[in-house]
């Protein structure tokens, strides 16, 4: 007889932190399953597994109940040296959850993972980075890591498949992967066959072969004839299932041969029997309880009591454990059902009491409920139908930020998809109002949060809480329907009630604090409250950084690199979209969805740099969107009439420019940017007049609220209608207002410039050109000086102001090694980039990844890496940020 191992669950370090849905992880999911007392070790399939050291990927691939997970959880605790254990449940859906729980497994089993990686925040999604550091790190390991994962079928996303084949590849010779399935995995195996890098173990290896079924019921007390053994092998087809719950219902039998015989003989499927000779042979009271929690995952002790009603599924489930491992226990006092033996339970139960299934599910959200389990009490709730009581939870509990924060197929919204009929608590308008202003509806999101409204003012489930997540809503409403009005009276009606709010409440979620101050950031953007507007998103920038604030933050980044570049400050406005999508990469998510305002701002400033190829591929690279949100879409529109209007397409510029924004209230910087477009054309035709008053019309004599731009243009206009003392005005109040950025300051020395040369002094024009040259080179700014005439040419052409304009503007060697004429300046490289260096800078520039770069560029992701190194050596830096503020001094870029 083989030997066998009755040792309990390795221990494993504690488990902690949470899932991107806030669930914190089970320590159970990340533990080698133990070996009950009646496991039979078989040396053939131990021999099997052993060549899996040899070959970067094993499966272990057989039918329920085959032996799969203690044929490797036997094999991995006698390995000798570490092995990472995950078991996949249902809440493993979606990348995002996947990657999540197998980088907690590593951090489990003390396999180190690079520090700059965060958990995934999105259970949707996780971003190429994430993968790529963390293969660069397995790679790296002196020994290989084994990583084994449990019940991988469960695992049905085709995008986590080709994520985990891609690690396992780039991740060479530093893993050696472990699948356990019920189905054949996703991942490409005929590859991996063909190169001999595979080792399998099938269903038909997994089979017990008679002399081994002998061995196995002779360890549940059975000593059984050679015919007997054989008939059982041959009914069961080894199923190894099948064999042990057999034993164990024959074990109780007076004559258990014959007890087999009949079974053999033809009572049916091994469920029949099992229902009828196991289920039936329990006390009643196991036999509810086993019923009931069909409808669970996985269960406490407590979580069974609330199903049964009782009080004693504390003592059932040790017994059960103890007698015939049906129940497996995790520890920590979590237990799960036999897979198999579960859906035969929860069948029989449908059977036998009809209508039944939807009461335990309802019970079981009031349980999970009151432990913390927001997830699966919301599936829970979900399948019993009772939105009354989730709406009502969420809101209490202030969980409404689940539906903000995560707004995607398969979320939290989603659950809420079958909400159907009229409810009189407001919380269920709450939380349809809240479910359709995360998908951006918000004429549906404003018609359920006014029934709420109404229910609240009458008495009706009025709490603190409601008032407060009703404050929330009305404040994304107002966002986005661009009501200053409703953002104010939401944000007034939070400051009033958050005292009234528990602390410990607040503090569990700071999503709602985020989410508050974007939206309030964002109308006060919208309203040209330009310095009250950064204060609000500055604060979400600062504030907490979790996994539920990772949206807010990134909004909030986009908002900011929009104020920056309304303030005419494009070096900044980059680096701000930079640190969005650093972000974005932390936590393994994308840019906020639906938006697109971070790759708008760098079409702006690729505009403004005269770069009208990479503008307009910034702006293809946009997602469609529809959401009422104005600030978005009145910068899409501003920007994508500036490029058309640079290819020369004068009415579709001008068609897109008299695009309406639909707001509930005025901006005063909104029609400004369509207005530059409009004022172009005309100063191109030569009717500076009707420049003049296009630019008026839209507020261009305003130097504040997002002005700016706005006002240096009409200066222009002033002064080509014949009007420099207008023109002069303005650019002087400008200048008393504050100290704009260098997209300002460099047309308006232009506009100055050209005003002195027609009032007769050269050397003031030359000064000034001299400033805005030096201003303009720092940033690239190319595009004020294409656009003010040819006026400029003779002036460019003298030495002194031609050498500061060469390289970047005019053609000629870049800036001098050393500091340059208009002082301290940048040298050049050490080393000249080749072209295809330059390729990879150029897109690094645009914020894509490295992964995103090597698919633009058709080649490897470890082709994409070295060349980063090289111009990161090339360049003198370190990362990608500092590359492009470089190669932007260098006029490189």
């Amino acid at each position: 007889m083989a030997a066998t191992d009755r040792g309990a669950p390795r221990g494993i370090p504690d488990a902690e932190g949470a899932d991107p849905l806030g669930d914190p992880f089970p320590r159970a999911r990340f533990a080698l399953p133990a070996r009950p007392g009646t496991f039979l070790r078989r040396d053939r399939l131990a021999e099997h597994l052993a060549q899996g050291l040899l070959t970067p990927l094993t499966v272990v691939n057989g039918s329920a109940g085959a032996g799969k997970t203690l044929l490797v959880a036997d094999w991995a605790a006698r390995l000798g040296h570490p092995v990472t254990w995950l078991t996949l449940d249902a809440t493993a859906e979606g990348p995002g959850t996947f990657w999540a729980q197998l980088l907690q497994s590593l951090n489990a089993h003390g396999v180190p993972v690079p520090t700059a990686v965060d958990l995934p925040a999105d259970a949707t999604r996780v971003h190429h980075s994430l993968l790529s550091r963390l293969a660069r790190e397995l790679a790296g390991h002196d020994r290989p890591v084994t990583v084994v994962i449990d019940e991988f079928d469960r695992m049905t996303d085709p995008e986590v498949a080709r994520q985990l084949e891609s690690v396992l590849r780039d991740a060479r010779p530093g893993l050696r992967l472990v699948l356990v399935s019920r189905t054949e995995p996703l991942l490409p195996l005929h590859r991996y066959r063909l190169a001999g890098e595979i080792t399998e173990i099938r269903d038909a290896d997994l089979a017990f072969t008679t002399e081994e079924a002998v061995d196995l019921l002779e360890l549940h007390g059975l000593t059984l004839a050679a015919p007997v053994a054989r008939a059982l092998v041959e009914r069961t087809r080894g199923w190894a299932a099948g064999l042990r719950l057999s034993a164990l219902a024959a074990r109780s039998s007076p004559d258990p041969e014959l007890y087999l015989k009949e079974f053999e003989a033809g009572r049916g499927t091994i469920a029949d029997f099992l229902l009828a000779e196991v289920l039936d042979r329990q006390p009643p009271e196991t036999q509810d309880l086993l019923l009931r929690v069909s409808v669970l995952d996985r269960f406490r002790p407590g979580l069974a009591d609330v199903l049964t009603g009782r009080r004693d599924a504390a003592a059932i489930l040790a017994d059960l454990h103890r007698g015939n491992a049906f129940v497996e226990d995790f520890g920590r006092g979590w237990y799960r059902l036999h897979p198999l033996f579960r859906e035969i339970l929860l069948a029989h139960l449908r059977r036998r009491a009809p209508g039944l299934e939807a009461e335990l599910h309802r019970r079981a959200a009031h349980g999970l409920r009151r432990s913390g389990s927001l997830s699966e009490m919301l599936a829970h709730g979900a399948a019993a139908r009772d939105w009354t009581y989730l709406a009502r939870a969420l809101v209490d509990d202030l969980e409404i930020g689940r539906l903000l924060t995560r707004p995607g197929p398969g979320e939290p919204a989603d659950w809420f998809g079958g909400m159907d009929g009229d409810s009189p608590d407001p919380a269920v308008d709450l939380v349809r109002a809240a479910r359709e202003l995360s998908r951006s509806d918000l004429d549906r999101g404003l018609a359920h949060l006014s029934r709420a409204e109404e229910r609240l003012a009458s008495g009706d489930g009025d709490s603190p809480e409601a008032r407060l997540t009703c404050a929330l809503l009305e404040a994304l409403a107002g966002r986005l329907a661009g009501s200053t009005r409703l953002a104010e009276r939401a944000t007034r009606a939070a400051r009033h009630l958050v005292p009234r709010m528990p602390s410990r409440l607040l503090e569990d979620h700071p999503e709602l604090h985020a989410l508050l101050l974007t939206h309030t950031g964002s109308s006060a953007l919208w309203a040209g409250r330009l310095d009250e507007a950064r204060e609000a998103l500055t604060a979400v920038v600062r504030g907490p950084r979790t996994a539920s604030t990772a949206f807010p933050r990134m909004e909030a980044l986009e908002r900011l690199a929009f104020l920056d570049h309304l303030d005419g400050r494009p070096g900044a406005a980059e680096r701000t979209v930079l640190a969005m999508t650093a972000e974005a990469e932390r936590y393994g998510l994308t840019p906020p969805r639906g938006s697109g305002l971070g790759q708008v701002v760098l079409a702006a400033v690729a505009l403004g740099r005269d770069d009208v190829d990479r503008a307009e591929a910034l702006l293809a690279g946009v997602p469609a969107f529809s959401s009422p949100d104005p600030v978005p879409a009145a910068a899409v529109r501003a920007v994508t009439a500036g490029v058309l209007l640079a290819r020369g397409r004068t009415d579709a510029a001008l068609t897109v420019a008299a695009r309406p924004v639909p707001a509930a209230d005025a901006s005063p910087w909104a029609p400004g940017t369509p207005a530059l477009v409009v004022a172009d054309v005309h100063l191109a035709e030569g009717r500076p007049d009707a420049a003049v008053e296009a630019l008026r019309q839209a507020g261009g004599d305003r130097v504040d609220g997002g002005g700016s731009l706005c006002a240096v243009a009409l200066a222009r206009a002033h002064l080509a209608a014949g009007d420099p003392a207008a023109a002069l005005r303005l650019l002087d109040a400008l200048a008393v207002r504050g100290s704009p950025g260098p997209a300002v300051t460099v047309p308006a020395a232009l506009v100055r410039a050209r005003a002195a040369a027609l009032d007769g002094d050269p050397a003031t024009a030359r000064e000034l050109l001299a400033q805005a040259l030096a201003e303009g080179r720092r940033e690239d700014l190319r595009g004020p000086f294409r656009s003010t005439g040819r006026w400029i040419d003779p002036y460019l052409a003298e030495p002194s102001l031609r050498a500061r304009a060469s390289g970047w503007l005019l053609p000629g060697p870049g800036p001098r090694q050393g500091p340059a004429a208009d002082g301290p300046g940048p040298g050049t490289p050490v080393e000249g980039l080749s072209e295809r260096e330059r390729d990879v800078l150029e897109r690094l520039a645009r914020a894509m990844s490295t992964e995103d770069i090597a698919a633009d560029l058709y080649v490897s992701v470890n082709t994409v890496k070295t060349h980063l190194k090289s111009v990161y050596r090339k360049l003198s830096v370190h990362r990608r940020n500092e590359a492009v503020r470089r190669a932007r001094e260098l006029g490189l870029l």
